[in-house]
């Protein structure tokens, strides 16, 4: 209906190494270039990186959205996103996008448009409860899509 092709890196928490690769470190390097491999693989693609963000003190919720400044476009779909998740899921979110390095690889090193989007906070009870419950994915998942459309209709 919508005419995209979505090829999905992984659906849960698993390395996409190369098999034989040993090593922690050698493993992560590994996922972390097949990832790659796959986010580059398409022209024109629009790349997504979907993340639950933790932090030592559980006072801290909202979505963010992490971009490089690589791919001049990776700006503008990260304060869409925001824009997004504020808009749909979390009217007080005051969160600004954040500008990443090359600690973020996969958003730096990519050439399409990529963001990370860290949907909230698990280490926050209230939000942790909401990211785990299925209706709430669900309007996470239509926040993301609708950002990706206004993305690519600008």
């Amino acid at each position: 209906m919508f005419g995209y092709d979505v090829e999905v890196t992984r659906d849960r928490d698993m390395s996409i190494h190369d098999k034989g690769v040993t090593g922690i470190r050698n493993q992560k390097i590994s996922d972390m270039e097949n990832r790659l491999e796959i986010f580059n693989k398409y022209p024109n693609a629009v790349c997504v990186s979907i993340h639950q963000n933790t932090f030592e003190d559980p006072v801290y919720h909202g979505a963010q959205m992490f971009y490089s400044d690589v791919n001049p476009a990776s700006e503008d779909l990260a304060y869409i996103m925001q824009q997004k998740f504020v808009a749909n899921l979390q009217p007080d979110n005051q969160r600004e996008i954040k500008l990443c390095g090359d600690e973020l690889y996969l958003c730096y090193y990519c050439s399409n448009p990529t963001v990370m989007i860290e949907c909230g906070f698990l280490s926050n009870p209230e939000e942790a409860a909401k990211l785990t419950d299925k209706e709430y994915q669900k309007k996470v998942a239509f926040t993301v899509f609708s950002g990706i459309n206004e993305f690519t209709e600008a």
